[in-house]
């Protein structure tokens, strides 16, 4: 396809990256009202439905640099068009699973062919769109999309729920990637680094493991305990992989992560801009979407509606996320679009089970949404214009890889905080029964769903105790994870401040204009 071609398609060829990001981030959270659901029809214990978010997320995230980098070698449209027939096909499987183990094997093919797609789109964006100008605004549209498609999964997933059985959550995926395909067949031209060199198939190892491990032991620590040797074991071993692998990167000579970059103070800020902002995004709307179904006892298709406001805030701000950078510059934009999403989190933190949902409720989600849309877009552009377009697949995997581990890590820290608080209110509340069956005990301890289910089979007289410890217990564990998630927020906002810049350069600097990276 030649460049005048590209050029009169270009905002077509947008279009098409844009449907297959949507499709791939919208997976991350449509599962999420879901959740309750698949607690009573798959007996899923919380850990289990964590497993359920996490396995897509956390397959997602470590084969992102895989993938980034074996699409600048073979072309990112194939690598884009492969992953998407993957996830299509790992949907339909998803679909079908009777147990919670066979969906979480499903999430987690599902996240390989995710990986395919994601870095993929940026990369092709990046290398369409060669005006400094015209890019912003398709990055600004892009992280748009991704932004909006977080919001509308819980809402798409509470439709469908209401509607047909828990599995339609999965094959609506098959006729959007069917038209992804054939569109991207004929609109979307490939590229490709042509000095990409070998691939690197130990940093690739070793970088799945470290992020594997990490997350792992994130998710099992309330089990295993935070103290045993399994889990501390489990921090030094990912603290070690991910030694071994920056130590190898800098002495490979065509590694996967070049990972000098991370001293440009512009890539690493807003590569930990994008983490920190998809940590506490993904932390709160696992636990949102239960409080939404369990505590304030709305249906599958309510609650996805509740979350709407997410989606309407993310609209109208994302849009022009990447102009105020332009003006302000990223320093700004991104650190205040932080701290925005700071102030969410602390109010819907101080939020009661009966609070008022238009009020409080709705205000939090307003501030967190106008916050997330202020820091993909400016953090998006300002790694991506840390590096040439010939290392565009590489940025984007960062880009994406920062932003998905962020995600999993989100899940697994706040889940886990929540786990740690609910589990022993509710069973110290429950131990003072001793009638109740231990396998029933275990189970309530283990999700809500499961407590209301125990509180159902209790004697008249006690059920709106239970149910009312139950929901104490719940709102105790929301509470403390919505303060994490206003924490870490609060830390990548002056993490921001300090390391971003007052204004974004137009012009990705080359390797050789590192003077300072060539000592590493």
């Amino acid at each position: 396809m030649d460049a005048e071609t590209i050029y009169r398609r270009r905002w077509l060829i947008l279009v098409v990256l844009a449907l297959s990001v949507f499709l791939v981030v919208v997976d991350n959270t449509i599962v999420n009202v879901a959740l309750p659901t698949l607690s009573r029809d798959l007996g899923a214990s919380t850990t289990e439905l964590q497993w359920i978010v996490d396995a897509y997320s956390l397959v997602f995230a470590g084969l992102l640099l895989a993938a980034g980098g074996l699409g600048d070698r073979i072309g990112r449209k194939g690598t884009m068009q492969v992953g998407l027939i993957i996830f299509a096909a790992m949907s339909v499987v998803g679909a079908f699973s009777t147990s919670s183990g066979q969906l979480i094997a499903a999430r987690a093919a599902m996240g390989v062919g995710a990986a395919l797609v994601f870095p993929a789109t940026l990369a092709i964006l990046t290398n369409v769109f060669t005006d400094p100008t015209e890019r912003a605004k398709a990055i600004g549209a892009w992280s748009a999309v991704s932004g909006m498609a977080v919001a509308f999964g819980p809402v798409t997933g509470g439709f469908l729920l209401e509607h047909f059985w828990w599995g339609s959550i999965f094959l609506v995926n098959v006729p959007i990637v069917a038209i992804a395909l054939l569109a991207g067949w004929f609109l979307v031209p490939s590229s490709k680094d042509p000095d990409a060199g070998a691939f690197d198939r130990v940093g690739t190892i070793t970088s799945i493991l470290a992020v594997g491990l990490l997350v792992y032991t994130v998710i099992e620590g309330p089990h295993a305990g935070w103290n045993s040797a399994r889990t501390i074991g489990g921090f030094i071993g990912s603290a070690a992989l991910l030694t071994f692998f920056v130590w190898y990167e800098l002495r490979r000579e065509d590694p996967l992560l070049d990972v000098r970059v991370f001293r440009i103070a512009r890539f690493s800020a807003a590569a930990g801009a994008i983490a920190a902002a998809f940590f506490t995004l993904f932390g709160f709307i696992f636990i949102v979407t239960q409080y939404f179904q369990f505590v304030r006892g709305y249906s599958t298709l309510s609650a996805g509606l509740h979350t709407l406001p997410f989606a309407i805030f993310a609209a109208i701000t994302a849009p022009n996320a990447a102009r105020l950078a332009l003006k302000f510059g990223p320093r700004r934009v991104v650190g205040a679009g932080l701290l925005t999403m700071m102030v969410g989190f602390i109010i819907i933190g101080f939020c009661d089970a009966d609070t008022a949902y238009f009020g409080p409720v709705v205000i939090s989600m307003a501030f967190i949404a106008t916050g997330l849309s202020l820091v993909t877009s400016p953090s998006t552009a300002a790694v991506m214009s840390s590096l040439p377009k010939e290392k565009a697949g590489a940025g984007a995997a960062v880009n994406d890889t920062t932003r998905e581990v962020g995600g999993t890590l989100g899940v697994a820290v706040v889940g886990s905080v929540f786990a740690s608080i609910y589990a022993p209110k509710i069973g110290d509340f429950l131990s003072k029964f001793p009638q109740i069956p231990s396998d029933a005990l275990a189970a309530a301890k283990a999700s809500m769903a499961a407590a209301i289910a125990v509180a159902a089979q209790a004697p008249g007289e006690v059920q709106e105790l239970f149910k009312n410890s139950a929901t104490d217990a719940f709102m105790q564990g929301m509470r403390l994870g919505c303060f994490v998630c206003a924490g870490v927020a609060l830390v990548g906002s002056v993490a921001a401040f300090v390391f971003l810049p007052d204004l974004e350069s137009e012009e990705a600097p080359h390797p050789g204009e590192w003077p300072e990276l060539e000592q590493a």
